[in-house]
Order: C-alpha cells, then sequence, then structure tokens
C-alpha cells in the first residue's frame, strides 16, 4: 500500500501537529473497542495512512480533522470486529484482551529497551479494567461500538450512526443493550486499596503453597482462565465452580517450575500480579472480586501479548 508519508520535520506541513496530537486518542479508542493494543496500533496506523493520501486540498476541506480521524479508526474497528469471531475460532484455546501495565511501567515495557511514546500509553480507567473488556467480548461489533463511542468518549448517536450505518434511534437502541448487560455483569465497586490487600493475600498464600488459605480467598464459583495462545501450557488455569483445583493447578505450577517469582503490579488500572521466570516476566493475571472474593482470574501467558512487560534482566 503506498500513501504519502508526514514529514514531522517539515515546518510548512499544515495542521500536522494537530493531526498527531489525535494519536493517543485513537489508540484508547481502538484498544477498547478491540482488546488488543497491537491491534489498536494496526488501527491508528492505517487510519493515518488514509489521511496522508489524500490531497492537501481534500484534508483542509474537512471541517473537523479529529473528527474523520475518529470515524475513519472507528470503522476500521467495527470490520476488525466483525472478522475477529471468525479469526478465533481457529484461536488455541482461551481468547483475553491484552493487558495493559501501569503508567510507570510503560516507560522501560517494550522488549527494546525504548521509552514508549506517550502518544501510545492506554489510559487506564474503569473502561479498560480487564472484568470490563472481557464482558465487552459478549457483545456484538455494533453494539460495542456504539457504547464506547456514546458511554465511554461521549460522541452523540447522529455521529454514530454514520459509523455502523444504522439510524441514531437505532444506535442508542444498541448502546441501551450493551449498557444493560455490563451492568447486569458488574461487580460491586470497590476500592484499590481493598482490591491490592486481597491480591496481596492470594500472592501470600500461593507463595506459601498453602491450598487452605488460597481456596479461603475463592469464591465457590471462581472461575480462572488462561490465554496461552497454543505457546505454553495452560491448563491449570482452564477451571470453573472448583477451588480446589484452582488452588492445586496454581500450587502444582509453582512448584514444576521453581525460581519463580511473583510481585503486585498493576494491570489495566487494578491491582494484580506478574509471574517472573529468570527475570522475566511468563504471565500477567487480572482478578475481579466480590465480597472480599476472587471470582475470577485472568491469566494472559501468551508471550505475543506481554511485549510490553518483557523487559530483558540487566547484566
Amino acid at each position: 500500500m503506498s500513501s504519502r508519508s508526514p514529514q514531522g520535520d517539515d515546518p510548512l506541513a499544515p495542521g500536522l501537529n494537530a493531526i498527531m496530537s489525535e494519536r493517543r486518542k485513537l489508540i484508547n479508542l481502538s484498544y477498547r473497542l478491540l482488546g488488543s493494543l497491537a491491534d489498536a496500533e494496526d488501527v491508528v496506523q492505517e487510519t493515518y495512512v488514509r489521511w496522508y493520501a489524500m490531497s492537501p486540498q481534500q484534508q483542509e476541506d474537512i471541517e473537523s480533522p479529529g473528527g474523520w480521524l475518529t470515524k475513519v479508526a472507528s470503522r476500521i474497528c467495527l470490520d476488525m470486529l466483525g472478522s475477529a469471531r471468525a479469526r478465533r475460532e481457529s484461536y488455541v484455546g482461551a481468547w483475553l484482551p491484552e493487558p495493559v501495565p501501569d503508567r510507570t511501567e510503560w516507560m522501560t515495557g517494550r522488549p527494546t529497551g525504548n521509552a514508549v511514546d506517550p502518544a501510545e500509553r492506554v489510559t487506564l480507567d474503569e473502561s479498560v479494567s480487564m472484568a470490563f473488556l472481557v464482558v465487552l467480548e459478549s457483545l456484538t461489533p455494533a453494539e460495542r461500538v456504539a457504547f464506547i463511542l456514546h458511554d465511554v468518549f461521549r460522541y452523540p448517536f447522529n455521529d454514530i450512526a454514520e459509523i455502523v450505518g444504522r439510524t441514531p434511534a437505532a444506535c442508542r437502541q444498541l448502546a441501551t443493550s450493551a449498557r444493560r448487560r455490563i451492568r447486569d455483569a458488574e461487580a460491586p465497586t470497590r476500592s484499590t486499596d481493598w482490591r491490592a490487600d486481597t491480591i496481596r493475600n492470594f500472592k501470600q498464600a500461593w507463595e506459601a503453597q498453602d491450598i487452605g488459605a488460597l481456596v479461603a480467598l475463592l469464591d465457590p464459583g471462581a472461575v480462572s482462565v488462561a490465554d496461552s495462545g497454543g505457546h505454553v501450557e495452560s491448563t491449570s488455569f482452564a477451571i470453573e465452580d472448583d477451588t480446589e483445583r484452582i488452588a492445586h493447578g496454581l500450587v502444582s505450577l509453582v512448584r514444576r517450575l521453581p525460581g519463580l517469582t511473583i510481585l503486585e503490579r498493576m494491570v489495566n488500572g487494578q491491582p494484580g500480579l506478574v509471574v517472573q521466570r529468570d527475570g522475566i516476566i511468563v504471565t500477567v493475571m487480572a482478578f475481579e472480586l466480590t465480597d472480599d472474593r476472587i471470582t475470577h482470574i485472568w491469566a494472559m501467558r501468551n508471550p505475543d501479548k506481554l511485549r510490553l512487560w518483557r523487559v530483558e534482566p540487566q547484566d
């Protein structure tokens, strides 16, 4: 695909800074729509390719460049969501959204050790928690786009209608349906400190290989899911409604792989855990809690989705 490339050092490039300043918003929007930062980056890249494929006159004729970029990125995401389910049928094992680290760790999270461009960082709030993103996976592509654009980014339904190809009234109904599903799945909101205390207790019980303590921290209907992408073993995490099996699976993992280090980290803006082996993060775990019990454990073990976390140890 060929297109004109932006000349970042050209002082005559009209509105270049204004156009590029939209990048962070586009990354945030696309990540929430797709649940994959890698895919979000591809969407934003393609969006800018389409912008710079236009002539200067065509660009100048666009009244709101930011609105144009958002509309194009959203349409690309909508198309990708439509094909994502078919792609995931061939995905090995469970598919989970790609986890993102806390802001402070974005500075060294690249495998290259280079700092992440601030324009590519995801703003971490409740609309990017792992629990929220997992629920979004149950929505239709149109519901997801309508809900995220309206409820998270506050876009009017008239604009959303142009993106999804439906009437404003239909888009309002899509957002309402999505909102209802998300509300039904939401756990009661509790403070981050409260969540951190529970996750810390879980970490200590795991390190001590204390089956009883682990079980006591798990809700009777707890679900544990791992995304390995077929690259690593994950059966120890694929368990539902069996706290004893979940606890034994976690302890078995530690016993089989000596030298693991478990650390407390913020995962998608919520307290979580990461597991290191030889100084390299091999698992990122996110949690959902209700009434002092852990109801969901989401373990990312697919190395392709841990690129922001996989910092090589220093000599």
